[in-house]
């Protein structure tokens, strides 16, 4: 197994803890003076440890997608592409929809009925709107791919230089309108081939996206104190170039940490890692009982992390039942 692939795998498994966490500890975010002041910043804070999580997914594509040099099929791309992840989407979110329905005191069906009239423009269910900005990103694949793949990177790093540049105008408060979301999530795109492609300044990278990371937290904390209520200021969206420091600091961390795992705890990580849409799909299966339920732990700084691993193991097992089966298996491709 080439080290350049099992970081990809890594990848995939650390950003899917990280996007269960998110998900785990959403509902302390809302109820400050109900919990412990700790509990309350422990949840921010890991908040905004996480939010790398989305981007390195799409961060992942770019880097697989851009380096392919095979030549291009239209026909393959959508079929072999983007069919598998939209038809388990589409599976998925109507499945959701039915779940959004059912609460422990009764059914009101109308709610599926809503969610599944607005499905065309609005997710059925928390996590699926991912999907909305993801998919459309597989436009861009035969646009950069060529561009990425030209002798002279010049051209493409000026590219990538300008998306940068609107990651920096975004955390100052400027809109992009209709075209945001397809310019800016594209823009991991690249980086993450660039990143994948060249070898990057490690040391100086880390250093700075630690630095980002500080001020991703005490912004979003500080804030959040002087208000008295929940707020991230706008550092933690996928969007702003804060994020986009903090996602290329973990991506350069696993390509480097990937050099020293043992070839046993690669095969582990990487049967793991072939789950990760499966597990994206499944986790909030097993979060719907705590959220029904309004459950919240105390010392979240402890019962986060181990609420977001039993979810993360649940989903993979449930997964990997699924992929067994033929008839299931294409749910969790």
């Amino acid at each position: 197994m080439q080290k350049k692939v099992f970081y990809i795998e890594l990848l995939r498994v650390v950003a899917a803890i990280a996007v269960i966490a998110i998900h785990v500890l959403g509902p302390y975010r809302y109820i400050v003076g109900d919990i412990p002041v700790s509990d309350w910043l422990s949840a921010i804070s890991i908040n905004g440890a996480s939010r790398w999580a989305v981007p390195v997914f799409i961060m992942i594509t770019g880097a697989l997608m851009l380096s392919d040099t095979r030549s291009f099929s239209a026909s393959y791309f959508v079929k072999r592409r983007v069919m598998k992840v939209f038809v388990p989407f589409v599976i998925w979110s109507v499945f959701y929809a039915v779940l959004a329905a059912i609460s422990l005191q009764n059914v009101n069906w109308s709610e599926t009925v809503q969610r599944l009239m607005q499905f065309p423009v609005e997710e059925t269910y928390y996590h699926l709107g991912f999907f909305y900005y993801f998919l459309p990103l597989y436009l861009l694949i035969p646009i950069l791919r060529p561009m990425a793949q030209q002798k002279s990177p010049d051209a493409y790093n000026a590219l990538l230089a300008i998306w940068l540049g609107l990651y920096t105008a975004r955390l100052m408060g400027m809109d992009l309108g209709l075209v945001e979301d397809f310019v800016l999530y594209g823009g991991y795109l690249m980086l993450g081939y660039a990143l994948h492609k060249y070898e990057a300044p490690f040391k100086l990278l880390f250093f700075i996206g630690v630095l980002a990371l500080v001020a991703t937290e005490y912004t979003a904390i500080s804030q959040s104190v002087s208000k008295g209520s929940y707020t991230s200021a706008g550092w933690f969206s996928y969007k702003t170039v804060n994020t986009v420091l903090i996602a290329t600091m973990v991506f350069v961390l696993c390509k480097r940490w990937a050099e020293n795992v043992s070839e046993k705890w690669q095969k582990r990580i990487t049967a793991v890692s072939r789950h990760s849409l499966g597990i994206y799909l499944i986790h909030p299966i097993f979060l719907w009982p705590l959220r029904e339920a309004n459950m919240v732990f105390g010392m979240a700084w402890l019962s986060i992390p181990l609420v977001t691993l039993a979810v993360f193991a649940l989903s993979y097992w449930a997964s990997v039942g699924l992929s067994r089966w033929r008839v299931t298996a294409w749910l969790v491709p």
